[in-house]
């Protein structure tokens, strides 16, 4: 269980998954969309989730050819949990910021 719960709770993983849970996504638009993310680590990421069985990698037959990235019936399982912990990230992010200053604060 632990080794699904470590790739599951990469925090690449999870902002990829956040990311791809709408429609499918190609790579240059995946990594502008994901703050601070390098080219080399989006793509170890993504390989990684498309090992696992979470991620789809198609390539079209155009000149360039065209890599769309989308999740599996597996991807889109987890992407429903990954979506709600998204969610209480950002309506909490504020809370957690604060409760760090206060703790730095008192603890310098």
């Amino acid at each position: 269980m632990r080794d699904v719960l470590d790739r599951i709770g990469d925090s690449w993983s999870l902002l990829v998954i956040i990311n791809l849970q709408e429609r499918p996504v190609r790579f240059n638009a995946l990594k502008r969309s994901i703050e601070g993310i390098s080219q080399r680590m989006l793509t170890v990421t993504l390989r990684s989730l498309e090992r696992d069985g979470l991620v789809r990698r198609t390539v079209k037959p155009t000149t360039p050819p065209e890599v769309e990235y989308a999740l599996t019936e597996v991807g889109q399982s987890i992407a429903v949990p990954i979506g709600a912990l998204g969610l209480w990230a950002a309506q909490n992010r504020h809370l957690l910021v604060q409760a760090r200053a206060r703790f730095d604060a008192e603890n310098v």
